[in-house]
């Protein structure tokens, strides 16, 4: 049960989401937005949206039931053909909309995990998406294979009356045990590789989706990384070792970019790939200056650290895309200070680098003194 967007006829989508308060609206309205570029990375075009205020998400449907009227009514005049829900939806909840509404209705989460799915490049990446969705997909197996329902039994079954969903349900359990299998045995192959870079000094690039990390490891390693105004363009980790202009051997890593909500899913199959901020040195988190939500995109790429274990690691602080707001003068994190940037035009690199300098500097000096 893959849900793919956008693969044969374009989607055309209404998004929904729902403030516990009236005062919860404007964050609710945001994060819609943040929605509708998703949507569109996944190739699909926003027809309309809806926001409701409740207090708590209705057991049966999410959102009230007149709502669900109203969004009956605005799917006959857009023609939309599928639902995204800012929020995780209960699989009850994702069947009697579907039911109620006649059309597809996914949450954030899958939509997330569909545009990783068409974004994955390596056999990593690959097996860590399917990991996480048939994670994702397991519990919702009941509204998907509903026409198993009747009894299957004799040869080939666990014991009379099972029956084909139970079936289904240890199929699917065993196909992740074996994408863990698998991953396990490229963890072990990392950890090999990440041996022999034990004594270099490690830097992981960091922060939310769409700053321009890629852009800014292109120009500190002079790479390749594919970039693009979009989100999630990198989910591989790249990691490169540059000696040229470095007191030591330096390992720049390029890693994937957080978002708000990502699912929980991912960042468990991600945690192997993550391993490169775990391991880092120092972490050059960067973040987009033009977007009026940098400062909540800074706190939700700290929560994203803390969760993964890697939020006492030294960090630099660095505003990137400075040429869309030249007149911005970033402040200091933590007593540290602050980098104003432009990848793109090659504007305040030069500083940049001196602090990576500085910082290997004192690497050497402690690896000596150890």
């Amino acid at each position: 049960m893959v849900i793919e967007l956008g693969k044969k006829e374009q989607e055309r989508v209404i998004l929904v989401g729902l403030a516990r308060s009236s005062r919860d609206r404007q964050h609710v309205t945001e994060s819609l937005t943040e929605l509708g570029e998703l949507a569109h990375s996944a190739e699909a075009t926003v027809v309309g949206q809806r926001i409701q205020t409740r207090k708590k998400p209705d057991p049966a449907y999410f959102i009230g039931r007149g709502v669900v009227d109203e969004l009956s009514e605005l799917i006959a005049e857009t023609q939309a053909n599928s639902i995204i829900f800012d929020d995780s939806l209960s699989p009850a909840q994702q069947r009697n909309l579907e039911k109620a509404l006649k059309i597809k209705v996914i949450d954030r989460p899958i939509l997330i995990l569909d545009i990783f799915a068409s974004r994955a490049r390596t056999s990593a990446a690959r097996l860590q998406v399917e990991l996480a969705q048939l994670e994702y997909t397991l519990p919702r197996l009941t509204g998907a294979w509903v026409h198993f329902s009747r009894q299957y039994g004799g040869i080939g079954s666990k014991g009379p009356g099972e029956t084909q969903l139970e079936i289904d349900r240890r199929q699917v359990r065993t196909k992740i045990a074996h994408l863990k299998q698998r991953l396990s045995r490229l963890d072990r192959q990392r950890a090999t590789q990440r041996k022999s870079r034990q004594g270099l000094f490690k830097v992981s690039l960091v922060g939310y989706t769409n700053a321009g990390k890629s852009t800014l490891f292109n120009k500190l390693t002079k790479g390749e990384v594919r970039t693009a105004n979009m989100l999630f363009t990198t989910l591989d980790s790249t990691t490169r070792v540059m000696s040229s202009g470095y007191p030591c051997r330096v390992v720049f890593s390029d890693t994937v970019g957080f978002i708000r909500k990502l699912p929980h899913q991912l960042v468990e199959s991600f945690k192997s790939t993550l391993e490169e901020v775990v391991l880092a040195d120092m972490l050059v988190h960067v973040v987009d200056c033009s977007d009026p939500k940098a400062q909540e995109h800074i706190d939700q790429t700290h929560d994203v650290l803390a969760e993964i274990g890697a939020d006492q690691i030294p960090e630099i602080l660095v505003y990137n895309k400075i040429d869309r707001c030249p007149d911005y003068h970033p402040g200091s994190i933590n007593g540290s200070r602050a980098y104003a940037i432009s990848a793109q035009e090659d504007l305040g690199l030069a500083a940049l680098q001196a602090e990576i300098i500085a910082a290997s500097n004192q690497f050497i000096r402690q690896k000596a003194v150890s």
